[in-house]
């Protein structure tokens, strides 16, 4: 296979776009995100905030954030909440949103799945402040779930690569099982 050398640019791997919530000011501020991910096999989550973004502010004060994950049918406002600062702009009326007991983060409605974190570590690195939070709560849309568990091709979320969105493919195979006919030893 030939290969040639092409620029450095890290955000090739596909992402979920997840919208990030914290109150700023006293209103509710959401941000598009695709540096998100998980952390390790706790419930952490890490989001990577522009240290001049809005909503980073929110997030440093109050401690709390949420991850939204919208569905494809969200695209455009998912995106607006990239482009628009909520320093210049009032995004709080953009989506329906509801507050938990258990912390201070709005979290949106309408979307399939909303995680509620709270901070637990932040490190600055390249003008980011990467946020890891514990998931403190997590609430799916009944519409979403299949056997008791979220249904991801029900959730029909935005992937992120390079400069443009994606909706999901067929899946390839099952995590911990697709790997398995190319054991040697079928006991393994």
């Amino acid at each position: 296979m030939n290969k040639i050398k092409i620029q450095n640019y890290p955000m090739i791997n596909p992402n979920p776009i997840v919208l990030v919530g914290a109150d700023v000011g006293g209103k509710p501020n959401f941000t598009a995100v695709g540096a998100f991910g998980v952390v390790c096999l706790q419930p952490l989550f890490y989001v990577s905030l522009k240290d001049t973004h809005h909503t980073t502010a929110g997030v440093r004060e109050a401690g709390w954030f949420s991850v939204n994950l919208p569905s494809k049918d969200m695209a455009a406002k998912t995106d607006y909440c990239g482009i628009v600062s909520g320093a210049d702009t009032d995004k709080s009326g953009l989506f329906e949103h509801y507050y938990s007991e258990a912390g201070k983060a709005p979290l949106i409605s309408g979307c399939p799945v909303n995680f509620l974190c709270k901070v637990v570590d932040t490190h600055s690195i390249g003008g980011f402040t990467v946020f890891f939070g514990e998931i403190v709560e997590t609430y799916a849309s009944e519409t979403v779930m299949t056997d008791g568990k979220t249904d991801l091709a029900k959730i029909n979320p935005i992937i992120g690569m390079g400069m443009s969105y994606y909706g999901l493919g067929e899946p390839v195979g099952k995590v911990f099982d697709a790997g398995k006919s190319l054991k040697k030893n079928p006991a393994e």
